[in-house]
């Protein structure tokens, strides 16, 4: 069966798409069809009613004003990121981090320094002395009681470093068969201390205590300790000032001895008074070999002294009379004795 109808549309709905940013619109397309007329045909007729129908598309928009980007565009998109250059976001999560620690140094540099000048004391100027050439006080008082020791003052202080070393002295003393001491400058403290280990010592045959500072108080030491010492052979005190006090308590003590063989007290501030002291020594003493008296101030008495004592001893060896004053009277006065003397083998006489 053959029909003709004439078919009336509309023309095809245009679709409007509009972008909108980060939103998706419902955009609606509406397709319209006209009602169809009535078909003629032979046997019927009927109209036929097409209805509106609504089709509803989303699409999903980008920006707006832009066109919608092609199916390829989100790969394309993603690898541009990928060599995109960095953004200012991770630049503002470092000023993030770093800001908090740059402000907590500074804080803490400014409580630094306010502490310091809390802490640390202001030096105050010194105040001028109100009498002209007085230097100012600075806070320290000196009081010196009439007749006041400053060396026992200070004793307490240098005493523990004083007896370390003489403790060092006195095991060399009780070590070595020679001992050279000279220039320690322990001085007559010294020395008492130090003779205990020569009382009763069975080692040290040579001693010198040269230089020492010691006096004629110093000698003292010795009383006691060379009569039972029966080691002990040189003894050597030059350099120090006993003078004739010194010469005549050592010379005390020397007279009964029998051990010691030389004796040195050269440049010791030895007179004329000296000189007989030890004189008298040589008449009772028989040990003694060598006598050294170098650089003392004996003159014409002090040789006529020894002289004498040449006539009576029969043990000396070597006298050493260098640098004194005896003169040719004193020299006449030994070459006397020594036509009766039959010991004395060596005598020095050299004078400036």
């Amino acid at each position: 069966m053959a029909c003709t109808s004439p078919l009336s549309l509309y023309p095809h709905p245009q679709v409007g798409l509009r972008n909108q940013s980060l939103q998706s619109l419902a955009l609606t397309c509406v397709v319209q069809f006209a009602p169809l007329p009535a078909l003629n045909c032979q046997r019927m007729r009927f109209r036929s009613i097409v209805r509106f129908r609504t089709f509803v598309i989303k699409v999903s928009s980008s920006v707006e004003g832009t066109r919608p980007r092609p199916v390829g565009s989100r790969r394309i998109y993603r690898q541009s990121q990928v060599h995109a250059p960095l953004s200012s976001a991770p630049m503002k999560q470092i000023a993030n981090v770093v800001g908090p620690f740059a402000v907590l140094v500074a804080l803490t540099f400014v409580i630094w320094k306010l502490v310091e000048k809390l802490l640390v004391p202001v030096p105050k100027p010194l105040k001028s002395s109100t009498v002209e050439g007085q230097l100012p006080s600075q806070g320290l008082k000196w009081s010196f009681a009439a007749g006041t020791n400053l060396m026992s003052q200070l004793g307490a202080k240098i005493e523990r470093q004083s007896k370390h070393k003489l403790n060092e002295f006195a095991r060399e003393l009780r070590s070595f068969p020679s001992v050279d001491m000279s220039g320690r400058n322990f001085g007559d403290e010294g020395l008492f201390f130090l003779s205990e280990s020569l009382a009763f010592n069975q080692t040290a045959e040579e001693v010198s205590f040269a230089a020492n500072g010691i006096t004629a108080a110093g000698l003292r030491a010795f009383d006691g300790v060379l009569q039972s010492n029966i080691t002990l052979k040189t003894l050597d005190l030059s350099g120090n000032l006993v003078g004739d006090e010194g010469a005549k308590c050592l010379c005390d003590i020397l007279a009964n001895n029998s051990s010691i063989q030389k004796l040195q007290l050269n440049s010791a501030d030895l007179g004329d008074e000296g000189a007989k002291a030890i004189a008298e020594m040589l008449k009772k003493n028989s040990s003694l070999r060598v006598l050294e008296l170098n650089n003392n101030m004996i003159e014409y008495s002090g040789f006529s002294s020894l002289a004498g004592a040449l006539l009576e001893n029969n043990s000396i060896r070597s006298i050493h009379l260098n640098g004194n004053y005896g003169g040719a009277l004193g020299a006449n006065a030994l070459a006397k004795a020594l036509e009766s003397n039959k010991s004395l083998r060596v005598l020095f006489l050299f004078s400036f």
